[in-house]
């Protein structure tokens, strides 16, 4: 006979998931019922009013799409490209190539605005490529890079967009209830971001907000969008509202008690507040690791609270100290991608594993794993920075 599954408890600080917090894990074990059940229309209305508020928007068009946030990414392409539109795609990172994918197989030509890995898109640079290609209709970019851990100026670059006429596409898959996300106030078209970052809900399940311009672009498309899943005037007769919803998949409803339960505890401690608990707890991390002789990748002004790229010391094994911190303390931390492969680790402070035990611990343990590997770091120093931040 095969054997249930049963996971360890793991401390997930890496670039997501993030850990789950019992409340949220208790929605999943609760009685499924029908996704057209009236009780069950009654919860997707509560979980698009409280989109809306993570969003910071009113946008009719907020629900989430019933997959992982690569799904939420390729729905807004999909739904506001056609083949021959020019894109303006920016890229200083991992899932800035990912939109430039989108772009080139919904048939548009993609302009890319390259930024080295770890800095901030350049707005400069975006405004030179507008004026270059007049005829670019979207501007594409991520607003946290979970691949460098850079934040990049999403008010200006919505802002610009506009001005040119285009809409924007942003990825806020890692910015959502980590950092100051305001779709409204920067004229924000299109913006996916995904439930097991910040959220810390379980992957599976994408939000995604469109504008009032951007659903008008969506229908006066002249041809079909080229996904019928992620096709937005489809699946607007689901979640559009009202009591009567049109078929159109079987809404995954269990991992929907999840997200509901997730948003319920992000407006109960208030959005403000939970951007300031992840600059918090991101400021008392850097100073131990600071105190470990460790250094970030991205510049202070434009580093995410929320995930951390740390460069790895030389002469030091990345794949040893990653496998001996899961092996001996049961935490997990991630590995660099593309440029940053093997020069760098991510760790994640995202939403319930945003805590102040969890600076700690990793602290504890990553001087003990270095300290085996011969760098040379006191981890009572760590701890003591790390302390002094809070005190700060």
């Amino acid at each position: 006979m095969t054997a249930s599954f049963h996971p360890p408890q793991r401390t997930l600080l890496g670039p997501g998931p993030s850990d789950v917090p019992a409340r949220v894990l208790g929605a999943l074990a609760r009685p499924t019922i029908g996704h057209l059940d009236p009780l069950f229309v009654d919860l997707m209305d509560d979980i698009k009013r409280l989109l809306q508020y993570a969003f910071r928007t009113e946008n009719a068009l907020t629900l989430p799409v019933s997959a992982p946030g690569s799904a939420g990414m390729e729905a807004c392409f999909v739904n506001l490209l056609s083949p021959g539109d020019t894109v303006i795609v920016c890229q200083n990172g991992v899932f800035g190539g990912r939109m430039r994918e989108n772009v080139e197989r919904c048939g548009a030509t993609a302009v890319m605005v390259e930024d080295s890995w770890g800095d901030t898109v350049s707005v400069d640079k975006v405004r030179e490529a507008f004026t270059a290609h007049p005829e670019a209709s979207v501007l594409a970019f991520v607003h946290a890079e979970t691949s460098t851990g850079a934040r990049s100026d999403a008010a200006a670059l919505c802002a610009l967009a506009r001005e040119h006429g285009a809409l924007s596409i942003v990825d806020a898959v890692t910015a959502l209830a980590g950092i100051p996300l305001e779709v409204d106030a920067w004229g924000a078209d299109a913006v996916y971001s995904g439930t097991q970052k910040c959220l810390s809900c379980v992957p599976g399940i994408a939000p995604v907000t469109f504008s009032e311009r951007a659903v008008e672009r969506i229908q006066a498309r002249e041809g079909r969008a080229q996904s019928w899943f992620l096709d937005m005037q489809l699946v607007m007769g689901y979640w559009g509202g009202g009591s009567k919803r049109a078929y159109h998949h079987t809404a995954p409803v269990n991992a929907l008690y999840a997200l509901h339960e997730s948003l319920v505890m992000l407006e109960e401690e208030g959005l403000d507040a939970s951007h300031a608990r992840h600059r918090r707890n991101h400021e008392a991390l850097v100073a131990g690791l600071e105190a470990l002789g460790l250094s970030l990748v991205v510049a202070p002004e434009w580093r995410l609270p929320q995930l951390n790229a740390v460069h790895i010391p030389e002469r030091i094994d990345d794949a040893a100290v990653r496998s001996a911190l899961l092996a001996d303390f049961d935490i997990e931390i991630g590995a660099g991608l593309g440029a940053l492969a093997g020069k760098a680790w991510r760790i994640g402070l995202m939403g319930h594993s945003s805590r102040e035990r969890n600076v700690y611990s990793l602290l504890t343990a990553l001087a003990a794993v270095l300290g085996q590997q011969g760098h040379d770091c006191d981890a009572s120093a760590a701890m003591a920075a790390a302390r002094a931040s809070y005190g700060a």
